[in-house]
């Protein structure tokens, strides 16, 4: 069976991705590999075995175009309501809680926040068949 190890994308500036990321989810740099033309960045944190992989082209000025086929990036957290408070008093700007109720009677609460690139991520109470 195939196991999901990491999910790739690319960021213009590191320092700043790397402010984001530990800032809003923890996450650490678990290794960092330098190239001639670009450098791979795996971030991950205690709580799961996946990792965000940032790539940086060195030649890169303009922001990425994002398409419309990338949805985005979600995590799960224990307290919902605290963690859209500390991202808001960090300045992150996360969106405002949402709840999307299933017919099964599941509901899922969550907001969403956008790093610096524009890469949107999902933040989901943890909970039904989000754990």
């Amino acid at each position: 069976m195939a196991k999901l190890i990491h999910s790739m994308i690319r960021v213009r500036e590191e320092r700043r991705s790397l402010d984001f990321y530990r800032t809003a989810f923890g996450l650490e740099v678990a290794e960092r590999l330098d190239f001639d033309g670009f450098t791979l960045i795996y971030l991950s944190n205690s709580e799961s075995g996946f990792e965000l992989e940032l790539t940086v082209n060195k030649d890169r000025e303009a922001p990425y175009d994002l398409g419309d086929g990338y949805g985005h990036l979600a995590v799960s957290v224990a307290d919902l309501a605290a963690e859209h408070e500390r991202l808001n008093k960090a300045g992150l700007a996360p969106k405002d809680l949402k709840e999307l109720a299933h017919s099964s009677g599941n509901k899922a609460r969550f907001f969403f926040i956008e790093d610096p690139d524009g890469y949107k991520i999902e933040v989901v109470q943890r909970g039904w068949r989000f754990q």
